[in-house]
């Protein structure tokens, strides 16, 4: 029994009173404070606070719900409006509206446990097969000229791979390969469209890359792309594949299978063709680059000619010739100027000589009126003294030479022949 807080009276009770009772009555039943409810989410919003609020709901009920921040925190997986979801909390009272709900502390897809298991055992299979081995991938063709698509006919997906490419790079050829992309037929059209593409490009046209594509969706709905035979049927392919499959946080065996996986179907129409704005920039970028090159390598081929042609001038023969007779001319100029100076130097040694020798000439003492007086051995006779009686002299004057005797006194000479 749950004993009352009400008053026993038989007067009107409080607001406060009553939903005071009613929380009480909450908070000691068991199952409300700790259930778990299934159901589909909607009024999905996030607040600035990080708490989130929302409402589930079923064929025949809506319950409104909180997650607090903290446990919202804790979630690396958070739904969205739409999704069908396992809750756990407790049923509370908002005492300022007078409502109850649902106080979530915990949230997983409904569904989505076995799914999960069966995806993890799957992917531990095929990465012991080597199928997700980075050195079994190939490169994506970075100009292709024919891409294939493989998804459904209608789907928003390829019109948006379509958009992209119509705004990216139009210089291509599409060829469309239908499957469903969801649902129990799924995977075997999958995996048909894959073996007509590459026999398409084998016998017909080749084909340069695939893009296999499929929009966002739950688990459920991209369970078609986490096929074993999917998986297999991608790895077989001769032709390069790019995987465009859900959303950004979407992932499934086909993207760790293919050559390249993007987030989006628009992501993968973006990864296989070049963007065409780009690439003209990229060429006008190079033809500038490839014009100031050539403008560079013409100057400095001009400037290398000019130097060989100065070096051609300055090793050639009539050069060469020029500078010899020059040489012979200067070094002619330098002897003759040697000579002249030896020559005058001679000259003017030579007056000196002739001067002095003049000076020192006996004809230039005779001609002031000396005489020499030599013997008969012709030995100059400088003393009287060394003369006696009879000796023969000779006389030099300056006119001539003239014969003298001596008498008998020395100091008196008679001339005997005279010059």
């Amino acid at each position: 029994m749950i004993e009352s807080t009400l008053q026993t009276t038989s007067g009107p009770i409080t607001i406060s009173a009553l939903t005071t009772h009613i929380v009480a009555l909450f908070e000691t039943d068991e199952l409300l404070r700790d259930v778990w409810v299934t159901g589909e989410v909607s009024s999905w919003k996030k607040a600035a606070s990080g708490h989130i609020y929302f409402s589930l709901k079923d064929s025949g009920a809506n319950i409104s719900a909180v997650m607090w921040r903290n446990s919202a925190l804790n979630h690396s997986w958070l739904p969205k409006t739409g999704d069908q979801i396992l809750a756990h909390g407790y049923i509370g009272v908002y005492p300022e509206r007078g409502t109850y709900q649902l106080y979530i502390n915990r949230v997983q897809p409904a569904g989505r446990g076995q799914l999960y298991a069966q995806f993890e055992a799957l992917k531990r299979k095929l990465i012991a097969d080597g199928l997700f081995d980075a050195e079994r991938k190939r490169p994506i063709e970075q100009f292709p000229r024919r891409v294939g698509i493989i998804t459904s006919a209608n789907a928003a997906a390829l019109r948006d791979i379509l958009r992209v490419f119509s705004n990216r790079w139009s210089l291509i050829d599409i060829i469309v390969f239908p499957a469903l992309v969801q649902g129990t037929e799924a995977p075997r059209q999958i995996v048909d469209a894959l073996q007509a593409a590459n026999r398409y490009s084998h016998k017909y046209e080749p084909i340069d890359t695939l893009i296999l594509a499929r929009g966002g969706g739950s688990i459920e709905d991209l369970w078609a792309f986490n096929d074993e035979q999917v998986a297999y049927a991608i790895a077989q392919s001769n032709l390069p594949i790019v995987a465009g499959i859900g959303h950004e946080t979407d992932f499934t065996i086909a993207d760790f299978v293919a050559d390249l996986r993007t987030p989006t179907p628009s992501a993968a129409a973006a990864a296989v063709v070049p963007d065409q704005a780009e690439v003209i920039e990229q060429l006008r970028a190079t033809q500038i680059g490839l014009a100031q090159s050539a403008s560079l390598f013409i100057q400095e081929q001009r400037q290398r000619l000019l130097q060989y042609q100065m070096r051609l001038k300055r090793t050639h023969p009539q050069r060469q010739i020029d500078l010899r007779r020059q040489q012979i001319i200067d070094r002619e100029r330098w002897l003759n100027q040697r000579m002249d100076n030896v020559l005058s130097q001679a000259r003017t040694q030579l007056n000196s000589a002739n001067l002095r020798l003049a000076a020192l000439n006996p004809q230039a003492v005779l001609e002031r009126g000396y005489s020499i007086v030599q013997d008969a051995e012709g030995h100059v006779i400088k003393s009287p003294s060394v003369l006696k009686e009879g000796d023969k002299l000779m006389v030099q004057a300056a006119s001539g030479q003239y014969n003298v005797s001596v008498l008998e006194n020395p100091n008196i000479i008679t001339s005997q022949n005279h010059k």
